[in-house]
């Protein structure tokens, strides 16, 4: 089964994220930003897939997913941005430092299991 990381700091979000992950048959794991989604890789590896918010407390999701990339625990993951920016500057951030691929927020379970399909995690 593979395994999914929820990097967001709202926790309805995480919920609503894992409940939808779940009902794909996937295993969910949480963080409420960047620094607990480091530790959660360097503690269980590097999961198929992280699913990233973009603006988080602590340490925000490019920061991470730049931090992510450089290790060898992390850099193999998918990495999804979740993101309520609509700039192409951000966007562009985002996949320029390693994202896969990006869901605007809000989202629903198809927008989800599409951007999962095209990251060859389902």
């Amino acid at each position: 089964m593979k395994t999914v990381l929820v990097v967001d700091d709202a926790r309805a979000i995480r919920a609503a994220i894992r409940s939808i992950l779940e009902s794909l048959g996937l295993t969910v794991a949480e963080a409420e930003d960047g620094q607990r989604a480091l530790d959660w890789v360097e503690a269980h590896g590097a999961p198929d897939c992280i699913l990233l918010d973009i603006d988080m407390p602590v340490m925000d999701g490019l920061t991470c997913l730049k931090a992510l990339r450089q290790r060898v625990t992390g850099g193999s993951a998918q990495v999804v941005m979740c993101t309520t920016h609509n700039s192409m500057e951000k966007i562009q951030a985002a996949l320029a430092g390693g994202a896969d691929e990006y869901i605007m927020k809000p989202f629903d379970q198809n927008i989800i299991k599409a951007k999962l399909e095209q990251v060859n995690v389902i």
